[in-house]
């Protein structure tokens, strides 16, 4: 650094995220440190694609030097390795911005994942999940990144420890790159096998072989540099041409993860529109899937040239998709706005729908194991198709798979569910919450359980909207049974068992009694033909939202008030029979009719209403039981 640059630096803090990334990278044992070359590589790649993109307008930012390339310089001696890319390179601002801050959830969602986990796991998962520049300092006790904008005149210095601060500085020109940035990596005793051609180059080729840019090497300062990748877009090969190996090396490089994809989708479409399309399905759920935006992560590239990496090209629910577009159709110097509102862009996003869609249905047909493990990644998100995209519903209503009360440990299909209803059954039953235990222990279930009746359960939030919404599949409409009346009479129950009377005396009076003094509180209060085992259940009314989707709009406030459930009582109940036989004792059939109420809410994962009155009338019952 020069003595200009020392006195002209400035000291900066790490933003909060930034410092407790960096100090997971520096205190603890990776599993896989190879992997910053990887992640160090992918961003000299994109720099040099900016590049690309930038000079279609600004021709003069290429000069004398069009070739993009990224070269590798090994220095034992200083125990240094250094990267370098002639590509777009880094304003002051742009420098601060992309090496002091961390901007995509993904990356928080990985390190609270990280946090949470216990030591090993942690170090396996940091392994596994590349964390961008970063991860430099998993193998480098100081990292100096100095770079100059094409087309500026200054060229700044950036340097840190990785302990919580860094500083940047002018740069003297003639020392910095005529283009592009220079990372220089000052290794730590325990990496300095990363000096070594030998083992920089295995892992170039089995990481990075593939980026569209062309990767050198130099054994020690002052040597020529041999080239060691050709700089081949993957994608523009036939599949034929390309090994499972290098497809897994590109998927990696492409979705910033480690594990291996469970599907993978190289097509070249001809006719009207001509692209190319590379697309994977993780094998392991991404950290920003489930990011509010639930923007993908497709790259649109024109004529090899990246144009962008936000453009819509798959709908939403297709987001855990990864991979790029490649196509001639569309001009070089398309802006944003016109890639959004292209009719050619429709068209991709249509014709690479249906082609991902098809694979994963191909995949279900050929190995339902792997589909079993794809499902249980992604079919929360996939669901959200059935709700959002019509045109595809019955495709994304054939593939999905559930957990129900015949099912066990495993899945059924929707086409599984209908082909054993029962006869006479004219619908699909479903009940919606927020766990399969909470559901399977469910006294609304009890009733269609008694009868052998298959019940599907929802545990997504999407559910209660795609059910609710979806009319019907081969003939058979959705039906909460935690709305309406069951109407399951019309069905005998198991093992012939017969359907108890309930005693005829007093519990038609306190039926009515319990209607009145609930009047404020329920829509109605009658009796039950779906409990079996429990005294009382609460059901919504035929009209409006099921329980469980009143719950998600008035958690999203989206709902100002939740309409009066109906209480439904179990008139065979011992309880019930018990409560009914009191006579002469207003006060205590009060007390119970609302006890029941609450007991009702509790068991539909709610408190009770008024947790003080709760207590005291249960104080004043119990009291009443020991006197009596």
């Amino acid at each position: 650094m020069t003595k200009t640059a020392e006195q002209t630096a400035e000291s900066h803090v790490f933003e909060a995220d930034v410092a407790r990334l960096l100090h997971m990278m520096v205190h603890s044992v990776y599993s896989d440190r190879d992997v910053f070359l990887r992640e160090v590589i992918s961003n000299a790649a994109d720099a040099c694609e900016k590049l690309r993109y930038e000079a279609i307008e600004t021709p003069s930012l290429l000069g004398a030097d069009a070739e993009s390339r990224i070269t590798l310089t090994l220095d034992e001696e200083n125990r240094q390795l250094v990267v370098e890319d002639n590509g777009i390179g880094m304003s002051r601002d742009e420098m601060i911005e992309a090496l002091g801050t961390i901007a995509r959830s993904g990356t928080r969602a990985f390190m609270e994942r990280i946090e949470a986990s216990k030591a090993a796991e942690g170090a396996q998962l940091i392994g596994q999940f590349g964390v961008g520049f970063y991860s430099c300092f998993m193998v480098a006790e100081r990292v100096d990144v100095i770079s100059h904008r094409a087309g500026s005149q200054e060229a700044w210095i950036w340097t840190s420890d990785g302990k919580g601060s860094y500083n940047v500085s002018p740069a003297n020109l003639a020392e910095a790159p005529s283009r592009g940035t220079r990372i220089v990596l000052h290794l730590m005793e325990d990496a300095k096998q990363y000096t070594s051609r030998w083992t920089v180059e295995r892992i170039v080729k089995e990481q990075s072989g593939h980026v569209p840019v062309v990767i050198r090497i130099v054994e020690k300062p002052g040597s020529e540099p041999v080239q060691i990748t050709d700089g081949t877009a993957l994608w523009t090969k036939s599949k034929s041409e390309v090994s499972k190996e290098e497809y897994t090396d590109f998927y990696r490089g492409v979705s910033g993860q480690y594990d291996e994809p469970a599907l993978t989708v190289h097509f070249r479409a001809e006719g009207r529109h001509e692209y190319t399309a590379l697309a994977f399905i993780p094998g392991t759920q991404p950290f920003d899937m489930l990011d509010p935006e639930r923007k993908g992560r497709m790259k649109l590239y024109v004529k090899r040239v990246f144009i962008t990496d936000d453009a819509e090209l798959l709908p939403r629910y297709l987001r855990f998709v990864r991979g790029l577009v490649d196509t001639a159709d569309l001009p070089l110097n398309v802006s944003r706005e016109m890639i959004q509102e292209s009719p050619i862009l429709m068209a991709i996003r249509k014709g690479m729908t249906s082609r991902i869609i098809t694979a994963i249905e191909k995949l279900g047909e050929s190995d339902a194991e792997a589909f079993l493990k794809f499902w249980e990644n992604f079919g929360a998100v996939l669901k959200e198709g059935i709700y959002e995209d019509f045109e595809r519903r019955a495709q994304l209503m054939a593939l999905a798979r559930f957990r129900t009360s015949a099912s066990g440990e495993g899945y059924r299909s929707l086409a599984e569910y209908v082909k054993d209803v029962k006869e006479g059954q004219n619908a699909i039953y479903y009940l919606a919450g927020g766990s399969l235990d909470q559901l399977k222990a469910s006294p609304q279930l009890e009733g269609f359980r008694a009868r052998g009746i298959e019940v599907l359960f929802l545990t997504d939030s999407v559910d209660s909207f795609w059910a609710m919404n979806a009319p019907e599949f081969e003939g058979k409409a959705f039906k909460s049974i935690t709305q309406g009346a069951a109407d399951l009479a019309q069905f005998a129950k198991l093992d012939g068992q017969t359907t108890q009377e309930p005693d005829s005396g007093n519990m038609a009076t306190f039926l009515a009694f319990a209607k009145e003094t609930l009047a404020d509180h329920t829509a109605d209060v009658r009796a039950s033909d779906r409990l079996t085992e429990s005294a009382v259940c609460l059901v919504a009314s035929e009209d409006g939202y099921d329980r469980q989707m009143e719950k998600i709009l008035q958690s999203a406030g989206r709902l100002q008030g939740a309409a009066k459930p109906i209480l439904e009582i179990n008139l065979v109940h011992p309880l019930i029979k018990a409560v009914a036989s009191v006579e002469n004792d207003a006060s205590y059939q009060e007390d119970a009719a609302f006890l029941l109420l609450d007991q009702a809410r509790i068991l539909d994962g709610d408190r009770p209403a008024d947790p003080r009155k709760f207590a005291e009338r249960l104080a004043r019952v119990l009291q009443r039981s020991v006197q009596s």
